[in-house]
């Protein structure tokens, strides 16, 4: 009875875009476990026995939370199940690793080690240059830029289709953001490639993430802006976190045109929240200064 449950929970949630992949993985293993027990109703104390067995305290408060949405839904339909409480294993602020904003100096060191690229790398020089320029110019995800089609390219933009949250959308390109886009596809290389995917391997297949986020670190330490392997450092998925706070930073000291620019960019990122924009106001300490500046204001106004 449970799994049936939870299979409708699950074919409502994908139905509204989202993938649901480890959620589906854990409210089966939650069900599974209920069941054993021949319990066909969510019990608190089952749900908080489960949840503890994770073995780390962000995986507990996981499960608890995602078993606990589908308690919340199926309580509307049978008040014999049991809703446990959010804050039993307290409360797990989502956390982020910290991004690092690039430099307009780094991003150009990084562009010149890509066109010295060696030929012994399954990415062509010019072909990885470009795929660095295009995210850093319009703040696309890795992924999203290494599915593009030559048919996404478009006279209004790039069509970024089935993106994250399985929501389409059209990027806007600046003409000099276009113009270079325009020349990597006049080069030999790619002229002579058949292949439909925009940016492609020696093979003319498609490049891989995995692939482009190696060839990425390998480029970070040539250019002396990461030390060695598994010291942290900066990612591929930086150039896009740079885009969105170097917009944010042209609007500082405005709070309206801020408020305003973080509704666009939230969109133009395909962000599904606009909370998940404003996380971008922390990156830099000109725009967390604009922040405090807002907040004392606010206090000294209320003081008065």
């Amino acid at each position: 009875m449970l799994n049936e449950a939870v299979d409708r929970h699950i074919e409502l949630y994908r139905s509204m875009g989202f993938k649901y992949k480890v959620q589906a993985y854990m409210l089966h293993s939650f069900a599974d476990f209920a069941e054993s027990r021949s319990e066909q109703f969510i019990r608190t104390d089952t749900v908080l026995e489960w949840a503890t067995s994770a073995p780390s305290i962000r995986q507990r408060y996981n499960r608890l939370l995602t078993v606990r949405r589908l308690a919340c839904a199926l309580k509307a339909e049978n008040e014999q199940h049991q809703v446990p409480p959010a804050d039993v294993f307290g409360h797990a602020p989502k956390r982020r690793r910290t991004c690092h904003i690039f430099t307009q100096d780094e991003i150009d060191r990084l562009l010149r080690t890509a066109a010295q690229l060696t030929s012994r790398r399954s990415i062509q020089p010019v072909t990885f240059r470009a795929l660095l320029s295009l995210i850093a110019a319009t703040g696309l995800r890795v992924s999203e830029a290494l599915k593009l089609q030559l048919s996404d390219i478009t006279e209004d933009g790039l069509l970024i289709r089935a993106t994250k949250f399985q929501k389409s959308r059209l990027v806007p390109l600046h003409e000099t953001a276009s113009h270079g886009l325009q020349q990597y596809l006049a080069t030999p290389k790619r002229t002579k490639t058949i292949t439909a995917t925009v940016f492609v391997s020696k093979r003319g297949t498609p490049i891989p993430y995995s692939t482009a986020n190696q060839t990425f670190l390998y480029l970070a330490r040539s250019a002396g802006l990461r030390p060695g392997p598994g010291l942290g450092g900066c990612r591929i998925q930086d150039l896009r976190h740079t885009f969105a706070v170097r917009s944010l930073e042209q609007c500082a000291g405005d709070r309206k045109a801020v408020a305003r620019q973080m509704a666009a960019l939230s969109t133009y990122l395909g962000h599904a929240h606009v909370s998940d924009t404003y996380w971008y106001l922390q990156a830099t300490p000109k725009l967390l200064c604009d922040v405090a500046e807002a907040a004392e204001a606010l206090h000294q106004g209320g003081k008065q």
